[in-house]
């Protein structure tokens, strides 16, 4: 049950975002991982609630991810008294980790107007699902051929993936 109602409050989030920032053609929120990564997301969830506070065209243009995360973050504490939780660095990754992800934006659902339609929920619930896997898991297939050993291991997360090809001598 507990994760049912997680799994619906992340959809109500998503929902959220995505129709707070539906007027920002560079921003395309799918996920609570890479899609925060530029900093944009959390820039245009800020100016679509707030646009008196910064010029949105001087952020998103101009900045690298770091500094326009970090922007997002000193308006959402200057402005509307959350603290600054997340570390630039640590978002601006290729993977930045979804529970800080989910952490700081319902910070800001929480300070933010918070209307939500039905159909921003079910263009949210139509999004393509990535794999889901919340632990890791290793599969390792060996296949023999010309007597040597090939071995495969896949690593899964619920956000990347390596694939790691060792050949024994």
């Amino acid at each position: 049950m507990a994760g049912l109602q997680q799994t619906n409050s992340e959809m109500i989030l998503l929902s959220w975002v995505r129709q707070s920032t539906r007027n920002y053609p560079q921003v395309n929120v799918t996920n609570f991982t890479t899609s925060w990564s530029d900093g944009l997301a959390f820039n245009a969830l800020l100016h679509s609630h707030r646009p008196d506070l910064f010029d949105w065209n001087a952020v998103a243009s101009q900045q690298s991810p770091v500094q326009r995360l970090d922007h997002a973050f000193n308006i959402a504490r200057q402005h509307l008294g959350i603290e600054k939780l997340l570390d630039p660095e640590d978002v601006a990754t290729a993977c930045p980790d979804k529970k800080s992800i989910l952490m700081y934006v319902t910070s800001l659902f929480q300070v933010l107007p918070q209307k939500v339609t039905m159909e921003a929920i079910r263009e949210a619930e139509m999004l393509p699902r990535h794999s889901r896997v919340t632990r890791e898991e290793h599969i390792e297939v060996h296949e023999q051929h010309f007597s040597q050993e090939v071995s495969f291991s896949f690593l899964h997360s619920s956000c990347c993936s390596k694939v790691i090809v060792s050949l024994p001598t």
